[in-house]
This record gives C-alpha cells, structure tokens and sequence, in this order.
C-alpha cells in the first residue's frame, strides 16, 4: 500500500504528465468498475482517510457531489459518515471521466459532474468478482465483470452507485482508480483504454440489440477464445463473434461484428491469463454453460476450420460447436 512518501510521488508524477498532455493514468473498467484479472496499472492521486495502510475496503466518490447527494451514496453502500474511518476514500474527478471516456462518448453524455461513485471490498483470493450496481442505469453487473477482468481487477465485491439515476459509464473509472491504490500497482494506458472500449462497446450493443444478459455472455465467449486460442487476426476474431453468436442465438450485423472485432483487437494485446477470466467472471461463464456452452475442455486446434465446417454444412456446424468448439 503507498506511504504517505509514495502518494507525494505520485500526485507530482501526475501533474508532470499532464503538463504534458497525456491521459491522466488512473484507472478505468468501461462504466463503473471493477472485476477480476491480475492487471498493469494506473497511478491514482489518493484522497486517503488514514494512516494505516492494511485497508481491504475502498471507496471512490464522485468528486461532484453535494453533501445530500453523498449521503445517499452512503445510504446505498449500507454504511455512515463514520463508519468511513474503516475505509480508504479517493475521489473521482470529471476530467479524469473525460480523459478516458472522450474517446468512446459524447462530452455532452459524459456531463460535468463527477457522481458515480464505487466501493471495492477484497475478498478471499479465488472468490472471483461480484458486482451490485444501484441506481446505474445504463451499465449492467455483466458489463462491468467483463471489462475489469480485461483491466485487471481480482477478488472482490464490487458495488456501483448513483446518486439518483445514471447511465454508470464513469463509474469504471472510479474503480480502476481504486484498484490501483488498492494494490499498488499500475495500470497501462493501453489496458485500462483497452477496457473502457470493451465496456462502452457492449453498453452500445447491448442497447442495440435490446438484450444486455446475452451481449455480456457473447463478449465473455469471444474473448475467452480470443485468449485460449490466441486468436490476433481480425478475420480469426470475426469467426469466433460469428461461432459465437451463432450459439447463443444472436443475430448481429455487420457493423456490430465489426465494432466487437475492433475491440477485441485491443483486448487480444492486453496480458490477461484464460483461467483467470473464467474465474474472475465466473458468474457470466456460470449462464453460459447453462446455456449450452461449457468451457471447462477449451479446444486449441483452431477456430477457422471449424467455422469453415459452418459454412459447408450449417446443420452440422452448428452441433459441431456446441461438442466441439466449446467442450
């Protein structure tokens, strides 16, 4: 955990960079954040609440709210003003949601206050991630998990609030923010870019296609075999969504195919290990094999021969896939 030196370093690190121009390196997990996966990092100018660095709890608090607005942040934590001596505090800023969402929203979307808030409690190692969100309108527990196991988040119950009702895509910010003070450690700019894309990416999708739980396991799907088949070719990608959405009865068009494959090229480069995936989100990888799609025995032959034997006979690909391709 930083020493009160360490957070000195830091916070003159950060104004260096941006002095410079460059993104401010605090954390993401598109839309509020945090999940699973041993990540890089992201330094986070730490607002800390104590001395004592052994905290297991975390919250990161919009810098933006009022006085009544936080308190009903608390009120949905299930915790008081003093119980916060129990907890590191940092805050969010809403230059920081720009700096990283900018990319991926409007600035009007984007707005001027810094709300979402988000409390991170570290649990036993191999627990994985569990995610509550409270009035988050927009981002789903499923698209959080997905892009912080992208970002690096391992171990933990992770609770995403609003004031009042919002679309929650700033919150991922918060939590990588957190997750960050939280270990330590750093958090690429290309891995936390990598997961806010994810997370906006599904967002869009999953109000396109009107149905959020499948757009979350149809990314789950993808980048697990993006991950266990070392699949780096956007053609390769492309079979792998197509596979995919094939098995969970999605029908997408070409532009949304395109849009995944745009992000999944990015997620392809970001060092994330196949067990922990399925472990970190292992609530998402649960429906999916409810779903008929059991990833338990991963298939490494390849995918595009597979997804050729699709294509020359549709009847036998598709139970091709579900024996074959998915265990």
């Amino acid at each position: 955990m930083a020493g009160k030196g360490e957070k000195g370093i830091i916070r003159e690190r950060m104004e260096t960079e941006m002095k410079h121009g460059m993104k401010i390196l605090f954390g993401v997990l598109l839309c509020v954040g945090l999940l699973c996966v041993p990540g890089k990092s992201a330094s986070a100018d730490a607002v800390v609440s104590g001395e004592d660095t052994s905290y297991d709890r975390y919250i990161a608090f919009g810098q933006d709210l009022k006085a009544s607005e936080k308190q009903k942040v608390l009120q949905e934590f299930g915790i008081s003003e003093s119980d916060l001596s129990n907890y590191k505090t940092i805050e969010i800023t809403n230059q920081e949601e720009h700096d990283y969402l900018g990319d991926y929203i409007d600035s009007k979307v984007i707005g001027t206050r810094a709300l979402s808030s988000v409390m991170i409690v570290k649990t036993e190692a191999g627990s994985g991630i569990q995610v509550e969100t409270k009035n988050i309108t927009y981002c789903t527990s499923g698209m959080y998990c997905n892009a912080l196991v992208t970002a690096g988040l391992e171990d933990a119950q992770v609770t995403v609030v609003g004031p009042f009702g919002i679309s929650g895509t700033s919150a991922l910010v918060g939590a990588m923010k957190a997750y960050s003070v939280m270990t330590g450690k750093d958090i690429s700019e290309s891995t936390m870019d990598a997961a806010t894309d994810e997370l906006v990416t599904t967002a869009e999708l999953a109000d396109t296609i009107g149905d959020s739980e499948k757009v979350e396991q149809l990314v789950a799907a993808v980048k697990q075999k993006v991950f266990s088949d070392n699949l780096t070719t956007r053609d390769d990608i492309k079979d792998a969504i197509n596979a995919s959405a094939n098995a969970l009865d999605l029908n997408l068009s070409e532009d949304d195919v395109n849009k995944i494959t745009d992000m999944m090229e990015k997620v392809s480069k970001v060092d994330v290990d196949v067990d922990a995936i399925k472990e970190q989100a292992k609530d998402i990888y649960n429906k999916l094999k409810d779903s008929g799609i059991d990833f338990s025995k991963v298939d490494t032959e390849g995918l595009t021969e597979k997804v050729g034997g699709f294509f020359s006979n549709i009847f036998n690909a598709v139970k091709d896939f579900f024996s074959g391709l998915f265990g």
